[in-house]
């Protein structure tokens, strides 16, 4: 995920430990995928309670933005910014390949710069990415749009086909699939380091409007 930033998108980036205290100054939040605190309990149930994570909240309810991929993602549903969980792939197994997409909502902060209906070839690499939410949150992610990707073969059985969602106010996504793995042809796809673009012109915008 640094790397993506610092090299791809060519954009100041900083790592902040999980025992910081503020997000004071930055401008987004990207939380990455990998084994937080080794996936005792349930992934992402531990890491609710690091030091970071109220401000993280508070950085959340103030409308900036906030990626979470894979264990990034598990981690916002943990601590309540997204709606659902994350349970184990139905095959019981690690999954690890490269997977069709397609972008259901173009209209988000992080996918403006991709087309509606496109589909766009992202890496997974997880063994709890079947995402779970009720019906009565299903029909409420429908209704709002939030459904941002889909699989186009499902290779986890989430519910309705789910690869990513936002929050309610938009500023919130969670994914399995990985873009920060996807910005490089030599990485076999560069059609993740768009939703990075997205993100960009999005903050861009937004800014000049203020000034």
């Amino acid at each position: 995920m640094y790397y993506a930033i610092k090299d791809a998108l060519q954009e100041e980036v900083e790592m902040i430990s999980c025992d910081e205290t503020s997000l004071d100054g930055f401008d987004a939040a990207l939380i990455p995928g990998g084994f937080s605190y080794g996936d005792y309990l349930r992934s992402g149930a531990i890491a609710k309670f690091a030091n970071i994570i109220p401000a993280l909240i508070e950085f959340a309810n103030a409308n900036k933005p906030v990626l979470g991929v894979c264990n990034g993602f598990q981690i916002l549903t943990e601590i309540g910014l997204l709606p659902g969980a994350l349970q184990h792939n139905k095959s019981m197994s690690f999954i690890s390949q490269i997977e069709p997409l397609t972008v259901v909502n173009n209209e988000t902060l992080f996918t403006n710069l991709y087309k509606k209906g496109q589909h766009i070839n992202i890496p997974i690499a997880h063994g709890e990415g079947n995402y779970y939410c009720d019906d009565a949150q299903l029909a409420e992610l429908k209704s709002n749009n939030q459904i941002v990707f889909t699989y186009d073969n499902n290779p986890n059985g989430s519910c309705a086909d789910i690869a990513g969602i936002t929050n309610q106010a938009g500023n919130v996504l969670g994914m399995m699939p990985h873009p920060e793995r996807a910005v490089e042809t030599i990485l076999g796809s560069e059609e993740g380091l768009t939703l990075f673009q997205s993100i960009l012109k999005s903050f861009k915008g937004e800014l000049n409007r203020v000034n």
